[in-house]
């Protein structure tokens, strides 16, 4: 009984974007769109992270510190992921970890979204804004950070090197344009 009560006051939450996407971002894309179904409106559908970790080869403690970073940035615990196949020339054996992910879905993706576009870029160094040539022609978006330390809840005494991410915001939108309309809507600080 306790877990249902929980579930319910989980959904009882909204986070800040998706209001906006529900309220204004909606009505505008079916409007510049002409839009018949409200089913074919995009809509955002997952966000992926993902922290390659190449070092590891040498120590295999340094996965610990990606994971730890990542999820102290996504809220939620990352994958590992290990490589398929040895590659001599990279001194890659098979199943050694190489990197970390995490998907975020619904509130979580919103949340992070949020705070991308409000609070990290903003801090990146001779921010410019973000290329509108990422798109990769079925509506998806891809971004990538030189460093996690423009996520406020990385402590930069606690780090222990920079490390780069990239920032995959998968869409439902059909066509590039779609999906550029969908994250304006947001205010993604796109390239003028």
């Amino acid at each position: 009984m306790a877990k249902s009560s929980a579930k319910k006051q989980e959904g009882a939450y909204t986070p800040r974007l998706q209001k906006i996407y529900e309220g204004e971002v909606r009505a505008a894309l079916q409007n510049q769109f002409n839009y018949v179904n409200p089913m074919q409106i995009p809509r955002l559908e997952k966000i992926v992270l993902n922290m390659g970790v190449g070092e590891t080869v040498n120590d295999s403690k340094i996965i610990n510190f990606a994971v730890e970073n990542l999820s102290m940035i996504a809220g939620q615990k990352p994958v590992v992921t290990k490589a398929k196949k040895a590659i001599a020339g990279f001194k890659l054996r098979e199943n050694l970890p190489v990197g970390c992910k995490v998907t975020l879905r619904k509130q979580r993706m919103y949340e992070f979204l949020d705070r991308l576009v409000n609070t990290a870029l903003p801090r990146v160094r001779d921010f410019r804004g973000v290329s509108t040539r990422s798109f990769d022609g079925r509506g998806n978006y891809a971004l990538g950070l030189k460093e996690q330390l423009v996520f406020p809840e990385i402590n930069y005494d606690k780090i222990d090197t920079v490390r780069g991410l990239d920032i995959i915001i998968v869409t439902t939108a059909r066509t590039d344009e779609e999906a550029r309309a969908l994250l304006a809507g947001f205010n993604m600080p796109f390239m003028k």
